[in-house]
């Protein structure tokens, strides 16, 4: 059965230290942080917009994401793909802000463009990926989360718990 492979995952990932170090660093980042902006690609562009409606709502930061479809197109027309997220950066983002990447492959060049973006504008980086170990999005973070399977499914959904986890843990201790 499928739901095997999500119910030994879990077991193992959110029992890791690895993933017990790396959150308690993500709640060190949102720490005093007023601005958050979300990017991801499809179905972590969906997380995006989801988790940039809860950070707003229980967690009172101002929150951004790169989803509108018009918005999408026009970016993506005029100045490429893969430069679409880096310019709407360049226009909103500011030092201190927070970034969050969200990519299943950890190769969406578009994404990795944006955290070159984020780093050069001075914000902080966490990021979420999986599929291979050497994937290029995996250590570009202030704090990166990383998941060892290659399966879109249980990556889509174990990203979005752990935003749901940091966003809840966030609320509890404000």
């Amino acid at each position: 059965m499928q739901i095997n492979i999500y119910n030994k995952f879990y077991d193992s990932y959110f029992t890791s230290n690895e993933f017990k170090e790396t959150f308690l660093s993500s709640m060190n980042l949102l720490h005093d942080r007023k601005r958050i902006f979300f990017v991801g690609n499809g179905g972590s562009n969906s997380i995006c917009s989801h988790m940039m409606e809860d950070f707003a709502k229980i967690g009172r930061f101002q929150t951004f994401t790169f989803s509108d479809p018009a918005l999408i197109t026009c970016y993506s027309n005029d100045y490429g793909y893969e430069n679409a997220m880096t310019e709407w950066l360049e226009i909103f983002f500011e030092s201190g802000d927070l970034l969050i990447a969200i990519s299943s492959s950890g190769n969406s060049v578009n994404i990795l463009n944006a955290v070159s973006k984020a780093k050069e504008k001075e914000g902080d980086v966490i990021t979420l990926s999986g599929f291979k170990s050497d994937n290029k999005l995996r250590f570009l973070g202030d704090v990166n989360y990383y998941l060892g399977i290659e399966n879109y499914g249980v990556i889509e959904c174990f990203h979005q718990v752990i935003l749901h986890a940091m966003i809840d843990n966030y609320a509890a201790i404000n």
